[in-house]
């Protein structure tokens, strides 16, 4: 499994992972449970980049390497968890000596197919942030989800029947609500954090709306806030919730109201100059937006200064 060419392995089956990591065939074809410690001596195959088209939920401890997501690296230490949807590239580089603990849970999109969980599960941020973001617990918290990895690692395992997908689903399900709930806590008890970034994300659209960079590039995009900090756009949104209930598309929209307001109080410029001059391609787009913003034209507005 060990890569010795630029491009990732694609790993497409469960039963594909098991046969790369010499683990016998897995219960299930569509889901398995493997306990890290059992690959302490397959850590160097373990070496590399990788694609894996199924989600892969991991508790990682003593695991003296780093994971690489994207251009980001992350350290590990006791108590990480990590979120991956299928089809995202994962890289890592580890020492040679491993004291390799934890859970590994890795789910086929169709096991949870026919159920409500495979629509909810998209909705879920976390599953697309950088391995920089893994979520942090504690050890009550770690507590908690080990013992729903438990519950599935002992209905994985047990003979198959027809209430086996149910249970797993249903603690699969649970499992997420917790790992949601550990990351909203994460965001409020990082608050200073969040403020810091606030106050970065401000500085960045009051940059770009001040600048020439809104007529040649156009609206700023959450991707591109996301890029400048370095992070992802769901944890970049998420955070900004958490700290001010509104999105980062929400910041944006607000710095380009504020923007023309104040163009539109301290020009003569007209509504279409305006609105070229905020990036749109379309005068009515400019002007929907500040109706559904304000309540008002951009003529009524400007009328009130009259």
């Amino acid at each position: 499994m060990k890569r010795t060419t630029n491009s990732p392995h694609v790993i497409n089956s469960v039963s594909e992972l098991h046969r790369l990591l010499s683990l016998p065939k897995p219960e299930h074809p569509l889901v398995s449970m493997i306990r890290l410690s059992d690959l302490r001596e397959k850590c160097p195959e373990l070496v590399g980049s990788f694609v894996y088209n199924f989600y892969s939920i991991c508790i990682k401890k003593d695991f003296r390497g780093k994971l690489r997501y994207g251009q980001q690296y992350y350290d590990f230490d006791e108590g990480v968890m990590t979120f991956f949807s299928p089809g995202q590239v994962i890289t890592t580089d580890a020492t040679e000596e491993q004291a390799l603990n934890g859970w590994w849970l890795v789910v086929h999109p169709d096991f949870i197919q026919s159920y409500p969980l495979a629509k909810r599960v998209k909705e879920y941020g976390f599953f697309s942030y950088a391995v920089t973001e893994a979520l942090h617990i504690s050890e009550k918290e770690e507590t908690i989800l080990t013992s729903i990895m438990t519950n599935i690692e002992r209905e994985y395992r047990s003979a198959l029947d027809t209430f086996s997908q149910d249970v797993i689903v249903s603690q699969l399900d649970l499992l997420l609500t917790y790992s949601n709930r550990f990351y909203n806590r994460q965001f409020i008890t990082r608050k200073q954090a969040s403020n810091d970034l606030l106050i970065r994300v401000e500085a960045l659209l009051t940059t770009y709306f001040d600048s020439d960079q809104v007529q040649q590039s156009g609206l700023p995009t959450v991707q591109y806030l996301a890029d400048q900090l370095s992070l992802s756009p769901s944890y970049l949104s998420d955070s900004l919730r958490a700290l001010t209930g509104q999105s980062a598309q929400q910041h944006i929209h607000n710095k380009l109201i504020e923007k023309a307001k104040e163009v539109l109080s301290t020009t003569s410029l007209s509504v279409s100059e305006i609105a070229y001059r905020l990036g749109f391609e379309y005068p009515q787009s400019f002007s929907k937006l500040f109706r559904n913003k304000t309540n008002h034209s951009p003529l009524e507005f400007r009328r009130s200064f009259a």
